[in-house]
């Protein structure tokens, strides 16, 4: 359950943050930009979120006894595309935002083409961190397979959400989990993945990360649908009710809350269970699993 577990969220993220953050200003101010093109870099990727995803990465690595500084240009890696992906989502064309993190999305600050172009950027300094990593050949060939898998399976997610094209034979809770096993679920995924490549796990071990991941990805999703409806733009930091007025699926407009608020109960403890094999290495990402399970942001 998640009452009286979870540890503070300060101490879940402040030390992989703050590693993360200095790392991936070094890789962002050490890239050579033109002065316009840094400055709108920075802005999309430094500075905001908790940076749950390179979290994982950090917190997998360490689960299955690797070091922590093997996995910090691919915990680097997974957040610039994922920084990627917001700033292309936020797009007119797309999503349509105008604030993110409680700031201005980049292309309201810096214009459409910038925005497009810093995306673009970011996607490919994703994985030139991997193939400049000290790492074996090998792991970093399974790297960037998992970042690239990844990454197509959130484009894939993105169409499905914003453009349709769902497989009509499915019912339309298997068409949603299928929209967000794609367009979140994909990225927490390979980010569990990707910590265990770097820490050497084994086949069981690995294992063990994936459905972990599976679960918490689908349950990260779930919770933001459930923010979308119960929370205040102001207290998240973006718009509310967007989902609703632009008809997606969504958790709640298919089950309601109270029965989307058991999947996420369903789902955290599966997430929890499948960290069982990895003993007490494990307790950062099981703390990490009930936080996102009870967030309100």
């Amino acid at each position: 359950m998640t009452t009286g577990h979870a540890m503070h969220e300060t101490d879940l993220f402040t030390r992989p943050a703050a590693t993360v953050e200095a790392a991936l200003a070094a890789a962002v101010d050490g890239s050579g930009l033109p002065d316009h093109l840094l400055e709108a870099t920075r802005w999309g990727v430094l500075g905001g979120g908790k940076r749950l995803r390179p979290a994982l990465v950090l917190l997998s690595c360490e689960a299955v006894d690797g070091r922590t500084d093997d996995a910090v240009q691919a915990a680097v890696a997974l957040e610039l595309i994922h920084c990627f992906s917001l700033v292309h989502d936020d797009l007119p064309a797309l999503d349509n935002d105008e604030l993110r993190r409680g700031q201005p999305t980049l292309h309201v600050k810096s214009g459409e083409a910038m925005a497009i172009l810093a995306g673009d950027l970011m996607l490919s300094m994703a994985f030139q961190q991997l193939l400049e990593s000290p790492l074996d050949a090998s792991i970093t060939c399974s790297l960037v397979s998992e970042l690239a898998g990844g990454t197509t399976s959130m484009v894939v997610g993105q169409v499905y959400d914003t453009l349709g094209g769902l497989p009509e034979q499915l019912d339309p809770r298997e068409q949603l989990q299928l929209v967000h096993r794609n367009k979140t679920g994909a990225l927490l995924r390979a980010a569990c993945r990707m910590g265990g490549y770097c820490g050497r796990a084994d086949e069981q071990s690995l294992q063990s990360l994936t459905s972990y991941g599976e679960a918490v990805g689908l349950m990260f999703q779930v919770v933001d649908d459930l923010l979308d409806v119960t929370q205040t733009a102001e207290h998240i930091g973006k718009a509310t009710g967007k989902d609703q007025d632009m008809g997606k699926l969504t958790f709640p407009g298919l089950l309601g809350v109270e029965a989307s608020r058991q999947v996420v109960e369903e789902l955290e403890e599966r997430a929890l269970d499948a960290l069982k094999p990895l003993g007490t290495n494990a307790d950062p990402l099981r703390d990490l699993g009930r936080f996102m399970a009870i967030r309100t942001k």
